[in-house]
């Protein structure tokens, strides 16, 4: 399905009332995308003052809006690998910003009263097998090397703090938490446009010219004249930065949300409200929402035959985490796509003279996401020079056989979910 309106929209705040662009305008700044990384941009750039214009192709929190919902710190690329990726200055840098992501997250939504269901109590990378329990724990050591709040829970502190036994123990991260990401992005909308942007929706761009004093950026009813052009497209770039897509394979990623449970069973499934997933290669998440719902995700398509195939895989997965569940029907369910990149990093894209953006987060859209459009707008604003940001400057390439590797994703978790649980 695509939007799935109907489905994680029905417990959102509702939108902002826009519209698409027609005529022309000028400002100091235009931004492509209305996701985290744009309406961030466009927030802090307005609070400072400058004149910002948001282009959106199709409606705010489209693509990030369909996001699992956990603010995660840091990558999946364990800490330590960092700088042999980036380098020393990069890596390190990279490390820290992405350690703080966020308490960023919480700070604008305190500031900003989001009221977009913010869970503060972290969240939990559960232990499958040896090789999980490997993982977690070297993960643990190079954090807390680092000062970070993580701490590795065994299987009766594991048991407690989700209400299962399937799991032998937990990476507890105190810096995380989880939230509801649709009416986030809607929330980062409202908080933009109150200090000052303009926010336009249904106006893809088309493309992108030079002007005297900067670029042109046009859509089919409309342009504007700016002298910075961010591109926060990301994974659902076309027109003149269609490049991007072209740089990541499309993961894509559903969740099903049961109905609200009996108080009972939400005071013994995630008393905490912590969120989580757990260490299989084709992985699963799980977190508890306002009104008691129990949404589970894992890694495939509700279309064709994936809907019927992942269904069933989730209610089987659930009966087998929490048996005192009984039959489970799901109210909502929708699904979107995991942007990775070859090596599971962001990238720093200038395409021409003032006109850049970040993309490529691989599963960690809303921290990133949320402060590389803070990073964009500090860049603008002259507080941060190229030379200061947190990744390097590289040129787009596009990821050899994405395709193939696109469909054998979807088809593979299919097989996988046919074939059985993968909690």
């Amino acid at each position: 399905m695509a939007v799935c309106a109907s489905a994680i929209s029905r417990t959102a705040i509702a939108a902002p009332q826009t519209c698409p662009l027609s005529g022309e305008l000028t400002a100091d700044v235009v931004i492509v995308g209305g996701g985290f990384t744009g309406l961030s941009a466009a927030l802090h750039l307005a609070e400072a003052g400058r004149s910002v214009v948001v282009l959106e192709g199709a409606e705010i929190g489209f693509g990030r809006g369909r996001n699992v919902g956990l603010i995660n710190a840091g990558m999946w690329v364990i800490p330590d690998d960092l700088p042999g990726e980036l380098g020393d200055i990069h890596g390190e840098r990279l490390l820290q910003l992405l350690g703080d992501c966020p308490q960023v997250v919480m700070s604008i939504i305190d500031k900003h009263g989001i009221e977009c269901e913010l869970q503060r109590n972290g969240t939990l990378h559960c232990v499958v097998g040896k090789s999980g329990l490997a993982e977690i724990t070297e993960r643990a050591r190079q954090w807390q090397k680092r000062g970070a709040p993580v701490e590795l829970l065994d299987a009766a502190e594991t048991a407690t703090r989700i209400g299962t036994t399937a799991y032998t123990g937990a990476l507890l991260d105190r810096r995380a938490g989880t939230l509801q990401p649709l009416t986030y992005v809607r929330g980062l909308a409202h908080a933009a446009l109150r200090a000052g942007a303009v926010l336009h929706t249904g106006s893809p761009v088309l493309s992108c010219v030079p002007e005297r004093t900067g670029w042109k950026v046009i859509t089919v009813s409309g342009s504007v004249c700016a002298e910075w052009v961010v591109v926060a497209s990301d994974a659902y770039s076309k027109g003149p930065w269609a490049k991007v897509r072209r740089e990541q394979v499309h993961l894509p990623y559903f969740n099903l949300a049961t109905r609200p449970l009996p108080s009972e069973l939400q005071s013994s499934i995630l008393p905490g409200r912590e969120g989580a997933w757990d260490t299989k290669e084709i992985l699963s998440s799980f977190r508890m929402d306002k009104a008691g719902r129990l949404i589970v995700g894992s890694v495939g398509a509700l279309r064709n035959s994936g809907t019927a195939i992942h269904v069933g895989w989730a209610k089987r997965a659930l009966a087998r985490l929490f048996p005192r569940l009984g039959p489970i029907e799901f109210e909502y369910e929708w699904h979107g796509k995991i942007d990775m990149t070859d090596n599971a990093l962001p990238r720093f894209h200038r395409f021409e003279r003032n006109i850049g953006g970040f993309s490529g987060y691989s599963g960690r859209g809303i921290a990133p996401g949320t402060v590389f459009g803070q990073i964009l707008a500090r860049h603008i604003l002259g507080e941060l020079q190229e030379v200061d940001l947190p990744l390097p400057i590289t040129d787009v390439s596009e990821q050899p056989f994405r395709i193939i590797k696109e469909s054998y994703y979807e088809v593979g978790a299919q097989i996988a979910h046919f074939a059985g649980g993968r909690f």
